[in-house]
């Protein structure tokens, strides 16, 4: 999609890269139920995954991608937010993982094999925002636990001009987590991606 055409991408535009057994989409609302699947290469658990839910759509230049998350994280390693994908060895997802008996914020950078941060996550985690931005060659992820401020989470290269971006949801150890997405928005970047609200 070319930046003139942001403000007219709907959900009816998108494609999914995995698509899950149940799902539902109006033009603002994503609805999924996902199966057993995940997004991962090697590090430490020595296995490759590339069978998680995105329901992306192809974005060149630059962006900013926001999205409301709603879900009920209550089994290990069950996530979702935002991906940007290449290919399966390189993409980085972000948003709330189930890890240590409780919902963190998450992300994942891949380049041919996968690292993972986390963070403790002070507000609902069954209601967030993610927004993540493409600048050159930067990705630059924040989230919002009320949709007014916004925290960083992410600031890392991505080198790649042309990608497929969307709502990700995964369930590792189970069928059957239920995601609803909303109040998707996508625009030109802010000049300050760092610190603008």
């Amino acid at each position: 999609m070319e930046a003139s055409n942001f403000s007219n991408i709907i959900f009816n535009d998108f494609k999914w890269l995995n698509e899950p057994p149940v799902w539902s989409a109006s033009t603002d609302i994503l609805e999924l139920t996902t199966k057993i699947s995940d997004f991962w290469q090697t590090t430490y658990y020595n296995f490759k995954f590339n069978s998680g839910h995105v329901y992306g759509v192809d974005m060149k230049d630059n962006f900013t991608f926001e999205i409301c998350v709603e879900a009920d994280f209550n089994t290990l390693y069950d996530q979702a937010g935002l991906m940007i994908y290449l290919d399966e060895k390189h993409w980085l997802k972000a948003g709330i993982e189930y890890n240590d008996g409780q919902p963190m914020i998450s992300c994942v950078l891949t380049n041919e094999v996968s690292d993972w941060s986390t963070g403790i996550y002070t507000g609902n985690p069954r209601k967030f925002w993610l927004r993540l931005t493409k600048m050159n060659e930067v990705v630059c992820v924040k989230y919002s636990i009320d949709n007014v401020r916004w925290t960083l989470l992410r600031l890392c290269p991505f080198h790649h001009d042309t990608c497929f971006v969307g709502p990700m949801a995964c369930s590792p150890k189970r069928d059957g987590l239920k995601v609803r997405f909303s109040g998707m928005a996508i625009t030109t970047p802010a000049k300050d991606i760092l610190h603008s609200n």
